[in-house]
């Protein structure tokens, strides 16, 4: 079924952009020029009752974003709608994640960062869930500096959610691109957050080939946010062995090698602001990557918390600033790595003839 909603808004160049080349952090403060957030957010048609083998249609409306389910996770597609640029490689699919702070959906996470720009698919997936964690979002109602992190049940659905998702991953692809005729070449990965750390340990487990991948606030360490939150609740982390083993499990500083082997080109983007992920542990991350050979890692920062969408971020809104300015730097990066101008036909000719007429 094809969405009946507005086209994504057309793409506008940010402002202000990491360089390409060696490893380097940017400060990305607000601009004055920066593009105004969009008055309509697309919604997505509803999909997700088709099974993951049903394809997705084609039509002439082909450019409204849709819904499905992919390996039993829910995603939003967006096709590629970029007039001014195409494909320059294999690669034809971003793959992206939200987190359990806002944008926390699918979603959400397709109004806030849509990249438009960028000529492939921007595919958007939940987080999976297990019934042992019930719903993470429910037991971490306010995100990662929810009290409900510092207990084992909050711990648990958040490890929970980023390794299912990391393991589904080969699974979720091979069903989207069946569903969206995407050939199996190199996909690039994005994620906000706990989906950031998806992309992280996905890199790590080198299960698939990604070509570039970009991430927004990586939770890097679980214990580095429960020390976070126990400062500022006067509380301590109830954590049992499971949990404190998950946690230590996904602390990805220390698969950094296996991160840089990857041969992905790394974007890391941090908050100035965020009292979740502070921005050093962002730009320690960087020094890391290089120190292990990473071929291409850069950082950038904004003055901005680690939230990219108003809360509660479940539904499709209007971006915030924030999200506005993260959006444009992504473009631009995977614009950068995965594409090319577009060629354009030339201008006629006019031509004046001088004669005499009989």
């Amino acid at each position: 079924m094809t969405a009946q909603t507005p086209t994504p808004p057309p793409y506008r160049p940010p402002t202000e952009a990491p360089a390409s080349t060696a490893p380097s952090e940017h400060a990305l403060g607000p601009s004055e020029h920066a593009p105004e957030p969009s008055d309509h957010a697309p919604e997505p048609s509803d999909r997700s009752a088709a099974g993951p083998s049903d394809a997705v249609e084609s039509s002439d409306d082909a450019g409204w974003p849709v819904r499905g389910t992919a390996a039993g996770v829910g995603y939003v597609a967006l096709p590629p709608t970029a007039v001014d640029a195409r494909p320059n490689g294999p690669t034809r699919l971003i793959v992206a994640w939200p987190g359990f702070d806002p944008p926390r959906t699918a979603a959400a996470m397709a109004a806030a960062l849509p990249m438009t720009g960028v000529p492939t698919w921007r595919v958007y997936l939940d987080l999976p869930h297990s019934d042992a964690s019930a719903d993470g979002l429910d037991l971490l109602p306010t995100g990662l500096d929810s009290q409900g992190f510092l207990t084992d049940a909050g711990v648990m659905a958040f490890g929970t959610a980023v390794e299912r998702a990391a393991v589904l991953l080969p699974a979720v692809l091979a069903d989207l691109r069946r569903d969206l005729g995407v050939p199996a070449d190199p996909v690039a990965l994005a994620g906000f957050s706990a989906g950031a750390a998806v992309v992280l340990l996905a890199l790590a487990r080198q299960d698939v080939r990604v070509s570039t991948a970009a991430v927004v606030a990586p939770v890097v360490a679980p214990a580095r946010v429960a020390r976070s939150v126990e400062k500022r609740s006067g509380r301590e982390r109830s954590w049992g062995p499971a949990g404190a083993a998950l946690a230590d499990r996904l602390d990805l500083s220390r698969r950094a090698d296996r991160i840089a082997d990857s041969g992905a080109a790394l974007l890391l983007i941090g908050g100035a602001r965020d009292r979740i992920v502070p921005g050093t542990q962002v730009t320690a991350l960087r020094d890391r990557l290089a120190r292990c050979g990473a071929p291409a890692v850069e950082a950038a920062a904004f003055r901005m918390s680690h939230a990219l969408a108003a809360a509660p971020g479940t539904e499709a809104r209007p971006p915030i600033t924030e999200a506005v300015r993260v959006d444009g730097v992504l473009t631009d990066w995977f614009r950068e790595r995965l594409a090319e101008p577009a060629s354009r036909p030339a201008p006629p000719v006019s031509l004046h003839l001088t004669g005499s007429s009989s």
